[in-house]
């Protein structure tokens, strides 16, 4: 299938304003990808399908998940605005067929970040932050930052969730925790800073 294929599905399965999301995560992630050296064609697609259960009703989505195969922790069966990552991930593999796990990857994490994130997976997380509809007090920062080091932007994209997140006393997934830490510990490392 083509990009333009995906792109119709898409079109099926959301509202205009969030195909417009995903086009233009498709379309960034394809630049950063060509800053950064990730492959551009896993990057559009990824782009484009990491969003495609996001106005899917939820049973649905359990539904997607409990297909793949993939067991929820306790934290993520409660935390439904997670689902729509996994599932959009368990959506690609079940439904479109795509085995690649770079590009599984880079969906079912694009809104938490991890630990031992693959090029692919920072290019997806950074692009769904840098989009160019989005308008958030912070994105200008987060878009030169993104242009400067993907490692800063997702360490900048992991502290503005956890900070937005533990303002509201919302759960934080622990792969946000781990993410941030992980890059936090190799920048100080580099540094020549331990705390």
């Amino acid at each position: 299938m083509t990009i333009k294929d995906y792109e119709e599905i898409m079109a099926g399965r959301m509202k205009a304003a969030r195909l417009k999301h995903s086009k233009n995560v498709a379309k960034e992630a394809v630049r950063l990808a060509r800053k950064y050296g990730a492959d551009e064609a896993k990057a559009e697609l990824a782009g484009i399908l990491h969003d495609a259960t996001k106005e899917t009703p939820e049973e649905e989505q359990m539904d997607l998940i409990r297909r793949a195969g993939i067991e929820l922790t306790e934290l993520e069966r409660f935390s439904t605005k997670l689902w729509h990552a996994i599932s959009g991930s368990a959506f690609a593999q079940v439904e479109l067929g795509i085995t690649d796990p770079e590009i599984l990857s880079a969906i079912r994490y694009h809104t938490t970040g991890k630990a031992g994130m693959s090029l692919l997976d920072k290019v997806i997380f950074i692009a769904d932050f840098t989009s160019a509809e989005r308008d958030y007090e912070g994105v200008d920062r987060m878009r030169k930052v993104a242009d400067r080091s993907l490692d800063e932007a997702c360490l900048e994209g992991m502290s503005f969730t956890i900070a937005d997140l533990a303002q509201r006393k919302i759960t934080i997934a622990p792969d946000t925790f781990q993410g941030y830490n992980e890059i936090a510990m190799q920048r100080s490392w580099l540094k020549g800073k331990k705390y």
